[in-house]
């Protein structure tokens, strides 16, 4: 059985869906006024990696992430721009849609905008306000934060110790217009020349908090199961999310919290931040590394540790990473000699890596664990198909195993091995094979050389010369 480490709790339990082999679960995504951060995408890629697992193991996953595309930043950006808040919401929606499929993260289920359901906003701050959760104030509206009797039970923490301004989504300015300094805000009167929409409470938008209780639960129903994100975001995004929805539903919001931990950045381990000049983003990155290294260098690490992100670590993912396609490959090269039948003794190591991998995986989502059975299942592949005589039942199955389980961390591997054509390769490897015969070893080293230089490295085997894509 699954277990996961319930912030909520703060204790690990076992997973028990709602609806048995569903999994409902919501993350919270960016706010789209720019191109997503590695922070971003370590949240993105976690949790598509819990989401991966979860259909290995057979449940099917509704998967929400919501775009803030209605904020104070994005206001800024446009401003600065000289363009529109919604214009700048479509561009950074596509760019963020463009950079986390070069990471292969699937797409969610659905990535509801904060601008398309205002209607459902307005109309779920009423019931708060006529609950007497909620109250208006100058054109705004406000949380009764000490209201809600449970506030603090996500991030543990004592109402009479808040401090002001927790959030940086509230103004300093709103204080004033407060019965009490530690409610928030659910609608923003409008400035001048600000983004708005017509509600009770005259001309704004929606608060940062309010729009993730909104969509989620619009989606996946009042009560679901699994809510994630960062841990930056446990207080005050997600307390307040509890406060507000279970304060309209009077049913638990959701059942589990996972919250992944940060990135930071060099050999230092400095947070990464635009005040320290070390702020990375994925559409940067991606132009300099192959972007399935990134992935898996962020996926290889269980979701709640922090990750150093070095050059270091980018370079040990991508050996590992090219030694998990090294093995695809010797597979897929031994397929086509393979005899009829199966090597039981095989299929018996096989089985048991899998159930070391399952028994990983299980625990929290441990990936380290997890991602180690599936090295060890690439060793087993790399010997076996160095044996004389292989069988093709057993190279299928070790083929499929390798796919599906590097397959949760994100890995596609490489079914084309060759850049030129395979008949011109397989001319050249014979001229090789020719020169070696003659003993003209000086035109067999070029041949290889001339090849390497396009990408083409030649491996003797026991079954004789094959060619990968380097």
């Amino acid at each position: 059985m699954i277990s996961v480490f319930n912030t909520l709790t703060r204790t690990k339990e076992p997973f028990k869906p709602i609806t048995p082999g569903v999994v409902k679960m919501y993350v919270c995504g960016p706010t789209v006024y720019n191109y997503i951060h590695i922070g971003n995408a370590r949240s993105a890629i976690a949790f598509d990696t819990i989401r991966r697992y979860f259909e290995y193991r057979g449940y099917q996953v509704t998967y929400i992430s919501n775009f803030t595309d209605v904020d104070d930043k994005m206001i800024k950006r446009a401003k600065e721009d000289h363009t529109t808040v919604p214009a700048i919401a479509d561009r950074f929606i596509k760019a963020f849609l463009e950079d986390t499929a070069a990471v292969n993260i699937e797409p969610a289920t659905a990535h509801p905008r904060a601008s398309e359901n205002i209607p459902e906003i307005i109309d779920f701050i009423k019931v708060l306000i006529d609950k007497g959760y909620a109250y208006e104030s100058a054109g705004d509206v406000y949380y009764r934060t000490r209201k809600f009797k449970d506030y603090g039970k996500l991030s543990d923490q004592r109402i009479d110790d808040l401090e002001v301004g927790a959030s940086q989504h509230t103004a300093d300015e709103e204080t004033d217009r407060k019965e009490d300094p530690i409610d928030f805000a659910l609608w923003k009167a409008a400035k001048p020349d600000e983004i708005s929409w017509p509600s009770p409470w005259g001309a704004g938008r929606p608060g940062w908090h309010i729009e993730c209780s909104v969509m989620s639960t619009k989606y996946l129903g009042a009560t679901f199961d699994i809510h994630g994100g960062g841990q930056d975001l446990e207080f005050p995004h997600h307390e307040n999310e509890i406060a507000q929805s279970e304060a309209k539903t009077g049913k638990p919001f959701a059942h589990y919290w996972l919250h992944n931990g940060f990135v930071t950045v060099g050999d230092d381990n400095e947070k990464m931040s635009k005040s320290l000049g070390n702020f990375v983003t994925v559409h940067d990155i991606i132009k300099q590394i192959d972007p399935q290294t990134l992935r898996f260098f962020m996926a290889t690490t269980q979701y709640r540790r922090p990750i150093q992100y070095t050059q270091g670590n980018l370079d040990d993912a991508a050996n590992n990473l090219s030694k998990l396609q090294n093995a695809y490959t010797n597979l897929t090269y031994r397929l086509k000699d393979a005899t009829d039948g199966s090597d039981n003794a095989v299929a018996e190591q096989l089985l048991s890596l899998k159930s070391a991998y399952v028994q990983a995986m299980d625990d929290d989502f441990n990936v380290q664990n997890g991602i180690a059975a599936v090295y060890e299942l690439a060793k087993l592949a790399n010997v076996y198909t160095a044996r004389a005589t292989v069988k093709k039942v057993t190279v299928q199955a070790l083929m499929t195993a390798l796919t599906a389980l590097a397959g949760v961390f994100g890995v596609v591997f490489e079914t084309a091995p060759a850049t030129l054509a395979d008949t011109d390769i397989q001319a050249l490897i014979d001229d090789r094979e020719a020169a070696r015969q003659a003993k003209d070893f000086a035109k067999a080293d070029q041949i290889r050389d001339d090849l390497k230089a396009q990408g083409i490295i030649l491996e003797d085997t026991p079954q004789g010369v094959r060619f990968r894509k380097e």
